[in-house]
């Protein structure tokens, strides 16, 4: 049998809810970035640390509605390196495209990037997820381990993997939802962007992101960084 050579890896992931597939990458880039269901949490950390340090702000393409400076600080040191120094290009917003769920599908059609939503209810309090694939229906779970959920209730917090299942993200026509395998999705919004509801679930740990698990939507942004 032949060897590989050690600068290669090939990695095979399939279960019940994730479609099968084979990917060959690097060494360099397995070390690079979080496969699916990985906890590179040493790397994690030493990343965020570096980043926090920084203190560099995105360069937003177009004003936010729902993200302040003190926002943009925390989010930005705990996405991934391979996302920095890119200017933040809004996809989609409630204030412009009007609340539809399909139309945040539809304009994300051909994006080939990772996506940051935020969201703000009628508590005021403001939330959301990163996820390492752009929103899509599809009948199976997708995303990777660099997908996380966020919170700035009371003050800002993440959730990463727990490493527990791979139910990431999920999207049809009539909800989208984020980390799932207990009593309710840590994150879930229907198909008119105007219910939305959070619970602690398996694939996150999370708490509920806003002060009630049950909520009205207020406002919805999708930023994506395309390197």
């Amino acid at each position: 049998m032949k060897l590989l050579p050690e600068n290669i890896r090939v990695l095979y992931f399939a279960n019940d809810y994730v479609e099968p597939y084979v990917e060959i990458i690097t060494v360099k880039d397995s070390k690079r970035r979080l496969s699916v269901c990985s906890s590179e949490s040493s790397e994690l950390e030493e990343h965020e640390d570096h980043l926090e340090g920084d203190n560099v702000l995105p360069v937003l393409t177009t004003h936010s509605e729902l993200l302040n400076d003190h926002h943009l600080q925390k989010l930005v040191a705990q996405m991934p390196a391979r996302t920095q120094g890119y200017p933040w290009q809004l996809v989609y917003s409630t204030a412009i495209h009007g609340s539809s769920l399909k139309t945040l599908y539809r304009n994300m059609a051909g994006l080939d990037s990772p996506v940051l939503l935020v969201v703000k209810d009628m508590y005021k309090k403001v939330f959301g997820a990163f996820c390492s694939d752009p929103f899509k229906v599809s009948k199976y779970w997708y995303g990777t381990g660099e997908t996380f959920l966020f919170t700035f209730n009371p003050e800002f917090q993440v959730y990463r993997s727990s490493g527990e299942n791979c139910y990431f993200v999920s999207g049809n026509i009539e909800s989208l939802q984020f980390g799932s395998g207990g009593s309710g999705f840590g994150l879930w919004l229907d198909a008119d962007l105007y219910h939305g509801a959070s619970f602690s679930c398996p694939t996150f740990h999370n708490a509920p992101l806003s002060t009630h698990e049950d909520f009205i939507i207020q406002d919805v942004e999708v930023w994506t960084v395309q390197s």
